[in-house]
């Protein structure tokens, strides 16, 4: 018997709640944003009446006011989405216990097993439980109700706001393979790109691509990839309140000016560097693999990645990956506006076991030393604060050797 998986998406959340204060502005464009007076202002949700007007996530507020001059502008209240992310997923707990967050406006709900208490009609549950959250919080939802959770996603997305949309075994092919590419979960601009040169636009014609052939261009990634563009994606919706590690960690920073000078982007980087160096270690994980996307002025991205010599959730070692690629990739002295490090391929601390080589054997124990200390830094940021300690304590250390190369502090 086929699983029955909702995948619940709450209707431009962050907007939705500011709006139960502001239920005047209802009717009106308005978004949520950061500082409108500083480039760091982007987009973090808006209503529908803005997105009429073509306004978009991410985007700056200079280029929202563009399309949309009357566009009313709200500050973000992080610590208030939080408890009605809380809420919500309260509400999900009393049809399964079977729900697994994915970000804080989203879960997958398995209601499987507890279906036929609730009258044994997916489609019916799902708006019962779309209504409950309306009348309940004055919040919409969008719901997938599907047979996986790839395609479950897929249904939250077919319809907004407030929908149920159904993706069976029978109608996968209608409404799921026309679907851009793109569309599908965990296919980003860069596989996007190799997938366009082959004439791979929609997801059908993911599927109906070779699945070897699509391993030997993307890895172990483009066989996942072929799996869910067919229906075949079966992993479990973990039990609510179970940990589930993160796939990859990143950190993005668009600055108040253009970056040129080598130690401008350095400070940045190093920045970069220690915040998702401090979330793997959260985490207890280690990256195997780093990407560094580049913005320009005029918003052209440059994304390049690298394997690490070795797993590691350290700055130093993340910090000197990112430099070796900005260098290798970035025109010396051309303007940057933005860069983000994302950590991939990570595995948990106690797997990351390295082969050793002979020549470099005091290697792991420098790695040790600098991850001591680092843990030592994150224990006293967490009795004190985070400002207690800035990376200008990554600073490197008389006891390294002269050609490790220099952290800009």
């Amino acid at each position: 018997m086929d699983r029955v998986i909702y995948h619940c998406d709450c209707n431009s959340f962050y907007c939705s709640v500011e709006l139960l204060s502001h239920p005047e502005l209802r009717p009106v464009p308005t978004a949520v944003c950061g500082d409108p007076k500083s480039r760091h202002g982007i987009i973090l949700a808006k209503n529908e009446p803005a997105k009429k007007f073509g306004v978009r996530t991410a985007e700056t507020i200079w280029q929202a006011r563009q399309k949309c001059p009357d566009l009313v502008l709200l500050p973000a209240h992080h610590g208030l989405y939080y408890e009605y992310s809380k809420k919500v997923n309260a509400i999900y707990d009393r049809f399964t216990d079977l729900i697994e967050p994915f970000g804080i406006d989203e879960s997958w709900l398995d209601v499987t097993n507890t279906l036929h208490l609730f009258g044994g009609d997916p489609k019916a549950l799902a708006d019962r439980i779309r209504n409950t959250v309306r009348e309940e919080l004055g919040l919409t939802i969008s719901v997938g109700v599907s047979f996986n959770k790839i395609f479950a996603k897929l249904g939250s997305d077919y319809k907004k706001p407030d929908a149920t949309t159904v993706i069976s075994r029978e109608n996968f092919r209608r409404l799921v393979w026309p679907l851009p590419v793109t569309d599908l979960l965990y296919v980003g601009r860069a596989a996007a790109k190799v997938l366009g040169q082959y004439g791979v636009t929609t997801i059908g014609e993911l599927a109906a691509f070779d699945r070897k052939a699509l391993t030997e261009l993307l890895g172990k990634q483009g066989g996942q990839l072929w799996e869910y563009a067919n229906g075949l994606e079966h992993s479990s919706v973990a039990p609510a309140g179970l940990y589930t590690p993160p796939k990859s960690v990143g950190s993005g920073e668009t600055f108040p000016r253009n970056l040129i000078r080598r130690d401008e982007v350095g400070r940045g980087v190093a920045m970069l560097a220690d915040q998702v160096a401090v979330r793997l270690r959260k985490h207890a994980m280690k990256a195997s693999t780093l990407q560094v996307t580049i913005r320009d002025p005029r918003f052209k991205d440059i994304c390049r990645q690298r394997p690490l010599d070795a797993p590691t959730n350290t700055a130093r070692e993340l910090y000197r990956a990112a430099m070796d690629i900005l260098e290798r990739s970035w025109k010396s002295g051309a303007p940057i506006r933005a860069i983000t490090l994302t950590a991939h391929n990570l595995i948990p601390e106690g797997e990351a076991a390295e082969q050793l080589d002979l020549f470099q054997s005091a290697a792991p124990k420098k790695r040790e030393r600098v991850e001591k200390l680092e843990r030592t830094m994150d224990a006293i940021r967490s009795k004190y604060g985070r400002e207690a300690l800035t990376v200008a304590a990554l600073a490197r250390s008389q006891e390294e050797d002269e050609d490790d190369g220099e952290m800009p502090f």
